[in-house]
């Protein structure tokens, strides 16, 4: 029974999953049913949306196809129409140009006719004047010539006048107008400065106990001190403007300290010496300042303010050279040149005068070698070297250079020829006793009536000075010419310096 109950038990579960599968079965059938239906439908949509948008592209297609075509017919028609007009401009011309060379054949045709009948009348004039047509030609211009030779002359003679005058004139004008344009007074120390002081006690402490302490000053700085009875002045006197301004620093240094000693004019002379190169620099940083030049080298510019201490005839070579550069510039602005080359070489035209002293040479040469050491421009060196004739002119600025140079030099009170020959002659004496050996300085005082030499005492005994005096005395006395006598001092001094530590 048990058995019977179970075999009937799985007989009826079997049937019933059975049944509830084929119930399940039926119901997913039906929904893949339901879903290929919708998808047919959803294709057959799509299938006429893709027909009728198919059929509008094609319909606007044959729209487009049909205005194209009637573009294209209208551009044939407008095509045709030209060249219906080109046709018959073509042919036109055509018989124009046929005119036209009937109409050169005419007139070919005539010239040669003209020229028949000018050769058939001039053989006719040649017979009856007996001249051939050269010789016709011949005679007329000899003719005019003699009839307007003398006109001809004349008038060219009175251009020629007029011409110049004008020149003449326009040339005055210039000159006048950069002259009026620039106008500079220039006072320059000649041989002397004055060194004010406070009180005249001072001029003894300044002599010094036996002379000791001027006789230091003089020695160092090779002028003469003169100390008369003009009330609280002491005079500098020598022809060198450089050592007298060192003097006369130093001798303000001394009045200013108090002690006035060897040992302390020593360090005043040092110090004004220094002074000096640093009124030296500025001197020349102001002439540029003032003149507008600027990019110079700082070094070109220490040794243009040496000229500040430098004179020609009695010019002051610097406040010359400034005088120049505006004279240049005037004078190019006016005959339209180049206004800073004329500036900058009229400015830096007289540079080799600051060391002309110091090397062989003329001051041109030394100019340009200077100018070539600091890389200025070759434009420069070329208008600078000419001012006194020495190179060719290779620019107008050149002329205009030695012009404003000229005027410079020989406007009334700008030089003293005197005087530089009086320069030069103690400059003279003081080389001549510099060339012999074992002389360590030698100064020109007492306006060239005497020179002090002083002698290296490593070189030179006591025996040996005396010598060397009378040797110099002796090449005085050959070479130079000089009114009165000079008086020859050498001196030999020897010191040693030791130090306790």
């Amino acid at each position: 029974m048990a058995i019977l109950a179970l075999m009937f038990g799985s007989t009826l579960g079997y049937l019933a999953r059975q049944t509830i599968a084929k119930q399940q079965a039926g119901t997913i059938e039906a929904k893949l049913e339901r879903l290929v239906n919708n998808a047919k439908q959803e294709a057959k949509e799509i299938i006429l949306k893709a027909k009728d948008r198919a059929n509008e592209v094609l319909e606007e297609a044959k729209k487009e196809e049909k205005d194209r075509q009637g573009q294209i017919r209208h551009a044939e028609a407008r095509l045709e129409k030209k060249e219906s007009v080109m046709d018959q401009k073509t042919a036109e011309l055509s018989r124009k140009i046929d005119d036209l060379q009937n109409k050169a054949q005419k007139i070919k045709k005539i010239e040669e006719e003209i020229v028949l009948i000018r050769e058939s009348e001039l053989k006719k004039l040649e017979s009856i004047a007996q001249l051939s047509k050269e010789e016709a030609q011949k005679e007329i211009i000899a003719m005019v010539e003699k009839d307007s030779k003398e006109n001809v002359l004349e008038r060219i003679k009175k251009l020629e006048k007029e011409g110049a005058a004008e020149l003449e004139k326009k040339a005055k004008e210039i000159m006048v107008s950069a002259m009026q344009r620039y106008s500079a007074s220039q006072a320059a120390e000649t041989s002397s400065s004055i060194v004010n002081i406070p009180s005249d006690e001072l001029k003894g402490r300044i002599i010094g106990k036996e002379g000791r302490n001027i006789k230091t000053l003089e020695k160092l700085t090779g002028v003469e001190i003169i100390v008369d009875e003009t009330p609280e002045t002491i005079i500098v006197s020598g022809f060198d403007p450089t050592r007298r301004q060192v003097a006369k620093i130093a001798i303000e240094k001394l009045i200013a300290d108090g002690r006035i000693q060897p040992a302390k004019i020593e360090e005043a002379v040092e110090s004004a010496k220094q002074e000096i190169g640093k009124k030296i620099q500025e001197a020349g940083e102001a002439a540029c300042f003032e003149a507008g030049i600027v990019g110079l080298d700082p070094r070109l510019v220490k040794i243009f303010g040496r000229l500040i201490f430098r004179t020609s005839y009695g010019q002051n070579v610097l406040l010359h050279s400034l005088e120049v550069a505006y004279l240049s510039a005037a004078i190019a602005g006016e005959l339209k040149a180049n206004v800073e080359l004329a500036k900058k070489a009229g400015f830096l035209h007289d540079i080799g005068k600051a060391v002309d002293h110091q090397i062989e040479g003329s001051h041109v040469e030394i100019g340009k070698m200077i100018l070539e050491k600091f890389n200025m421009s070759p434009e420069v060196i070329k208008t600078m070297q000419a001012h006194h004739g020495e190179y060719p002119y290779e620019n107008i600025e050149s002329i205009i250079i030695q012009v404003a140079d000229a005027i410079s030099s020989a406007r009334p009170g700008a030089r003293k020829d005197t005087l530089e020959a009086y320069l030069k002659r103690l400059k003279e004496l003081e080389d001549l006793a510099l060339g012999f050996p074992g002389v360590e300085k030698a100064y020109a005082i007492q306006a060239g009536r005497e020179i002090r030499v002083f002698v290296r005492p490593e070189e030179i005994d006591d025996l040996g000075m005396h010598k060397i005096a009378k040797e110099i005395a002796d090449r005085i006395q050959e070479e130079l010419n000089y009114p009165g006598e000079i008086k020859v001092v050498a001196l030999r001094e020897k010191r040693v310096v030791e130090y306790a530590r």
